[in-house]
């Protein structure tokens, strides 16, 4: 299960939000060139971890454990789609449709 935010935050909130609360294992740097390959492999190494993609930034984030974002953040269902979908998390977010995916591992 993918948390999509549609809610907006600034990004710099979310992520240093989200740093108070997990430990950042590792952040996966792309361009237009080497996104996929970049992203295999951050989905690959995910394991029992949450990984964080958000809008405007290069950048895929992960995270010790999983994050509970409701409770961090107090968010609602209203400000967040759920879905199983490992493509969704990321699309949703490309197109401006979403400013962040919450993407954990199965």
């Amino acid at each position: 299960m993918h948390k999509i935010l549609t809610k907006w935050i600034e990004p710099y909130v979310l992520l240093e939000t989200l740093k108070k609360h997990h430990n950042l294992v590792k952040v996966y740097t792309f361009d237009g060139f080497s996104k996929n390959d970049v992203k295999k492999e951050f989905l690959k190494n995910l394991n029992n971890r949450t990984g964080l993609y958000m809008k405007n930034v290069n950048n895929f984030y992960m995270f010790e454990g999983t994050a509970d974002i409701d409770k961090i953040f107090e968010f609602t269902a209203e400000d967040y789609e759920i879905t199983d979908d490992i493509n969704k998390p990321f699309e949703m977010v490309d197109m401006g449709k979403a400013e962040a995916s919450f993407v954990y591992s199965s």
